[in-house]
Formats: C-alpha cells, sequence, structure tokens
C-alpha cells in the first residue's frame, strides 16, 4: 500500500466516523455520509463568523457552493461583499461565480443559492479576479490546529490551489470554516502535501483560531490525476 494511499483510507475512516456521530446526535439529516454536513446551527455559525474583526475587514470573500455555507453566502452579500462561489465540480470553463451585490439582479438570499448564483452571476477565471481576503470552507472534521478533511473530492483544495496560483491569496487572507462543535476533533488529522489548514474554525458555539498556517503556492500538477485535469477546464486550460 502507497503512503498516499494509506492516508486516504485514513482520511475516509474519519470521515464515516463523523458522519455517523451527527447522525446519531441528531444534528444533520440523514444520509449526510458523502456530504458536507448541513448541521444544526448554521445560521448561529454564519453569525458568529460575521461578528469577527477577519469579517469586517473583508471586502471580497470566496465561498465554497456547500448547503452548510449558504448563511455565510447571503449574510456576506447582505454585508456588501464581492463573493466568489466556485461552480460545483469546477466544471465551468470560468470556474468563479461573480456575485456582486451591487449588481445582482436577485435578492442575497436568492443568489446564496448556487443555482440562481449559476443562472445570473457572471462567471470568471481566476486571471480575472481581485485578491480574496477571507476564504470560507466547508469540513467534515478538523481539529484545533487547522487540519481538516473535506467530503474527498478534493475540489477545496484546487479551488485554494487555483487562487494561489493566480497570486489572490495575499499574507493577510484568512482561510476560515464553519461546522457544528462535534466534527472539531481532539486528535491529530492525516494530512497530504497539497493540503491546506484553515486559520479559524467557528461553531455556533465558539471561535476557535489554530495559529497553524500552510497554504498552497500553486498547483500540485504531480498529485493531479489526468482525468482530473480532463474533468476540470480550468486545469486543462493550465496543462497545455
Amino acid at each position: 500500500m502507497s503512503g498516499e494511499t494509506a492516508v486516504d483510507q485514513a482520511k475516509q475512516a474519519i470521515r464515516e466516523r463523523v458522519w455517523a456521530g451527527l447522525e446519531v446526535a441528531q444534528v444533520v439529516e440523514r444520509g449526510v455520509a458523502g456530504y458536507i454536513p448541513d448541521f444544526t446551527g448554521s445560521d448561529q455559525a454564519a453569525a458568529r463568523l460575521a461578528a469577527l474583526q477577519v469579517w469586517e475587514q473583508a471586502g471580497v470573500v470566496k465561498a465554497v457552493p456547500d448547503r452548510a455555507q449558504e448563511p455565510v453566502r447571503r449574510r456576506a452579500l447582505e454585508d456588501g461583499k464581492i463573493v466568489y462561489l466556485a461552480a460545483p465540480r469546477l466544471a465551468t470553463v470560468k470556474p468563479f461565480y461573480v456575485l456582486d451585490p451591487r449588481t445582482l439582479p436577485v435578492s442575497p438570499a436568492e443568489a446564496a443559492d448556487p443555482a440562481v448564483a449559476a443562472r445570473v452571476a457572471p462567471a470568471a477565471d481566476p486571471d480575472e479576479m481581485q485578491p480574496v481576503d477571507l476564504i470560507v470552507v466547508g469540513s467534515v472534521a478538523v481539529n484545533q490546529r487547522g487540519a481538516r478533511l473535506g467530503k474527498g473530492a478534493g475540489y477545496s483544495d484546487l479551488e485554494v490551489a487555483l487562487l494561489a496560483e493566480a497570486g489572490l491569496i495575499r499574507p493577510h487572507t484568512v482561510i476560515a470554516t464553519t461546522v457544528h462543535q462535534l466534527q472539531v476533533l481532539d486528535e491529530d488529522l492525516p494530512e497530504l502535501g497539497h493540503d491546506f489548514r484553515v486559520d479559524v474554525i467557528v461553531s455556533p458555539d465558539r471561535v476557535i483560531w489554530c495559529g497553524h498556517p500552510k497554504r498552497p503556492t500553486g498547483l500540485n500538477w504531480r498529485a493531479l490525476r489526468a482525468e482530473q485535469i480532463a474533468a476540470i477546464p480550468a486545469l486543462a486550460r493550465r496543462a497545455r
């Protein structure tokens, strides 16, 4: 078994444990396995994030399209921030939707829905975007040092790497995740070289500053499979 395969298997075992624990605690709908958990209290976590100074100072927010982070996207638009929303699976020619509250033809609540955003917002390639002040990601599990596990597809890592490749992640850029407290584990989490860490964890009940930053400097082509590159236009274009 290769080292990477062993890490992937260890990650999946932790995901399965967290998904099951969330269902037992009844803080997610059943059938959460395979997804970023849409947890009870996601609105409160978004409000707690919005109370932080890093939120107040952020003019540009990059967000994931997961349901758990919909309250964050809505709040950012209500607060007048530009939101870059990753297209699902990065499958569009230009992988980010640009949600500018000054020009949106629908309300922030409507625009926070990825299906609506895909219909009403222009798309952009990272080379056409502004530097990002705050990145908000979803997680299945995270520890207090900022190591995190997504759902296993690797899209968040690619999104952040694309931003880094384009020079859009600056020294002041903060990476945050909103989760249920049961997703915050007091244990080491397996990591690969291309995995990033979050700077701050926000749950409905508390804020945890991690203090162990780890960012990609760009795309790790050696970690990408040929079928991944072919399926994501932004990668295929850069691989030529």
